[in-house]
């Protein structure tokens, strides 16, 4: 809850309404109070040694206590405009009428003036001015304090500056549409040119579209053009996908509010409302001094996970924070995102491939990163099931490679972002994400720094999640695709993971993967219909059926592996059995990448971390190696 501000009684959200009730009519009388000094003042000349001050006190009195009756009369201090709206100030105007009456009445009844007459009529402009100005200064106030932050907002273009348009950015820039924020808007007017509504620029006409996306990363364009001309429309998209643009419509508002339309359609979809439970808090206040001041480096930088990872991180003012990618769009994109400006020369952006072992070496070696998040993966099962050479060079010799280049480099802390397909995997990306968490262990058994990985679910709102792939369908008017009707996922939202991977490089030990608390699964098919119904869609479900290498339901633990929480309680902590690096590259000489993979789930020799004798296994080691009858052996 934020604080009422001292200097701005109106204009705090959680003000109780009697503070609202009494602030109000403080500020106009004491408006009053000025106004009508000031009026004396200029009207004896700048000398208030010739005015009658007691007199000067009773009229001050009496507009101060008519002020609080005109008001409460008017119903003017009992919310009934918003504040700093053009109805409020009439509605204040004529109070001031009130009040300026009121004092000059009182005059005639007293027979004596208590001041010249000239001087409420004087005062009465004065104060009214004053009252607005504090007013404006409130809403101003309110309104900087709802505007989406730029370093994390979802960007948009809005084609069309009309009545529809200016109405759709006020909106946005006071908070009502989420997290959401108009970077631009072009018209096909060019008299509007370099006008601007609400501090919204108009670029140009739509023919400009790509160069202000590009200008602005935006990601999303809305049209809220009236009765656009289809071929217009046509061209417009076709911009649109040329500059990656999500196009979406804003529909007239005779339509928004016929009877068939729902509230739903009204207002934007929160998608942890459909997680069925509250997002978990990981406190990452705890986490800030670890991060203030060091040299972070995040490697999948423009991904859905990385990017937020990125802008969480630099609000702790890390000295250096390093983005890498191999997608210099992406790259573009998040450090737009961070500092409302690209560039792309910038030495914190960093163009690379986690498949290439001696750019890593030498990267890492350039950079000396404190810390290391290690999200570049490839993660779509299905293409990963028919591609599984390129899961073993990113996801297994990528992050092999990271981990050797941190090795070398001195990392005191490495957090591996894992996936629950890595417990008890049944498929290429599983199989994949689980060994480069057994790298990860072993990596941990050959620093004194503190390497782990961090598993969990899928990921509401991420690109190519169910939610994006739901939301599309229903754009389209296509059917949605769900597998089965009873398939489960495990689901979290991208800031609840983020936060997740932040909390993981405190207070997880090495070798560890540490898991989240998600509840319970969520069934895909709620998932669908819960959404078609936020929509008012009527389109159907249709069961595709599970693809190779797909679970009816995840899991978080995979066999012999314990639920233990020994620092948070939403945060489970679970030993990992090292693999080295060379027994890896062993079975993919001899097997092939797919055939390796499926057997270095569980190696078939089960190491201790180096200690220079051998050492009791820890309890998950000891209950594979029993279950598999492998051999236990030290390093």
């Amino acid at each position: 809850m934020r604080p009422t501000s001292i200097f701005f009684p109106l204009a705090s959200v959680a003000a109780p309404r009697w503070l609202t009730r009494v602030g109000a009519p403080l500020v106009d009388a004491g408006c009053w109070a000025v106004a009508l000094t000031g009026a004396t003042w200029l009207r004896y000349e700048f000398d208030l040694g010739q005015a009658d001050l007691a007199g000067l006190a009773r009229i001050t009195a009496v507009t101060v206590a008519m002020t609080w009756i005109a008001g409460a009369v008017s119903r003017l201090y009992l919310g009934r405009y918003p504040v700093g709206s053009l109805d409020e100030a009439l509605g204040l105007a004529g109070v001031t009428a009130a009040v300026c009456l009121a004092a000059l009445g009182m005059d005639v009844l007293c027979g004596t003036p208590s001041v010249p007459r000239s001087v409420p009529l004087i005062a009465a402009f004065l104060a009214l001015a004053l009252s607005v100005a504090a007013r404006l200064a409130v809403r101003c106030y309110r309104d900087r304090r709802a505007r989406p932050d730029p370093r994390s907002a979802h960007r948009v273009i809005v084609y069309g500056a009309g009545v529809r348009g200016r109405e759709l950015v006020r909106t946005m820039v006071s908070g009502g549409a989420g997290n959401t924020l108009p970077v631009a808007l072009l018209d096909d007017d060019p008299a509007l040119r370099n006008s601007r509504i609400r501090g919204v620029p108009v670029r140009g006409t739509w023919r400009e579209l790509v160069a202000v996306a590009g200008q602005t990363g935006a990601r999303q364009l809305v049209v809220a053009v009236p009765n656009p001309a289809p071929a217009k429309i046509r061209a417009v998209k076709a911009l649109a996908r040329t500059a990656g643009l999500d196009v979406k419509t804003l529909p007239p508002l005779s339509e928004q509010l016929q009877p068939w339309m729902k509230m739903a359609d009204l207002r934007n979809v929160d998608v942890t409302e459909l997680l069925g439970r509250r997002p978990v808090d990981t406190d990452l206040d705890s986490v800030s001094g670890r991060l203030r001041g060091a040299r972070v480096l995040v490697t999948g930088a423009g991904g859905s996970i990385g990017s937020e990872l990125c802008r969480q991180i630099h609000r702790f003012a890390p000295a250096e924070l390093f983005m890498l990618d191999r997608d210099e769009t992406a790259l573009h994109g998040v450090q737009l995102s961070i500092h409302g400006e690209a560039r792309l020369d910038s030495p914190s952006l960093v163009l690379a491939d986690i498949r290439d072992a001696d750019a890593m070496r030498g990267l890492l070696r350039e950079l000396r990163p404190d810390l290391v998040f290690h999200a570049a993966a490839l993660k779509h099962l299905p293409v990963l099931e028919r591609h599984p050479d390129e899961a073993w060079k990113t996801n297994v010799l990528g992050t092999m490679n990271v981990l050797d280049a941190a090795r070398r480099a001195g990392v005191r802390r490495f957090v591996n972002i894992s996936t629950d397909k890595a417990a008890n995997p049944t498929s290429v990306l599983g199989r994949s994400k689980r060994v480069a968490e057994r790298l990860v262990a072993d990596a941990a058994g050959r620093t004194d720094g503190v390497y782990l990985s961090v598993r969990f679910g899928n990921v509401l709102g991420s690109r190519g999640s169910v939610l994006t792939t739901f939301a599309e369908q229903l754009a389209a008017g296509l059917p949605v695709t769900v597998t089965h009707p009873d398939v489960t996922r495990f689901f979290m939202t991208v800031p609840e993971a983020v936060q997740l991977v932040i909390q993981a490089a405190v207070i997880g030990a090495s070798g560890e993967a540490l898991v989240l608390d998600m509840g319970a699964p969520a069934r895909i098919r709620d998932l669908a219909e819960q959404l078609i119904e936020m929509s008012g869609s009527d389109s159907p479900i249709v069961f595709t059926g599970l693809g190779p290498g797909e679970k009816l339901h995840e899991e978080l633990f995979g066999e012999g592996e314990q639920d233990h929480r020994p620092v948070h309680p939403a945060i489970s902590h679970i030993q990992v059995p090292p693999l080295p690096a060379r027994t890896v590259l062993a079975r993919h000489s001899r097997f092939g990448s797919a055939a390796a993979m499926a057997e270095l789930v569980e190696s078939p020799r089960i190491v201790a971390p180096r200690t220079g004798s051998p050492v009791e296994m820890d309890r998950v080691a000891t209950v594979v190696a029993a279950r598999s009858g492998k051999r236990v052996e030290p390093r």
